[in-house]
């Protein structure tokens, strides 16, 4: 194996489903300023919008999210073109 390709800062760092509030703990280099405390412990924390515990693939559910009413700006900005 070559040396000095890895990085080095590998940690424990918890991650945030924001969509069900599910965490989950896992080795990463991601940088984060943002801190959780789970059983007393204290993590970086990295947010995510998706994870496997909200993701309709694995949970076997669909769920539609309008944000900001997208749907509905995009039928009204191609209405006219209905003939």
């Amino acid at each position: 194996m070559r040396k000095d390709i890895h990085p080095e800062n590998y940690r424990l760092v918890a991650f945030k489903d924001m969509s069900n509030d599910d965490v989950f703990i896992t080795k990463s280099t991601a940088n984060t300023k943002e801190t959780l405390e789970v059983d007393g412990v204290e993590y970086p924390l990295v947010k995510l919008e998706i994870s496997r515990s909200s993701h309709p693939f694995y949970t076997g559910k669909s769920k539609l999210i309008d944000t900001a009413g997208r749907i509905d700006k995009f039928k009204n900005k191609y209405a006219k073109f209905k003939k």
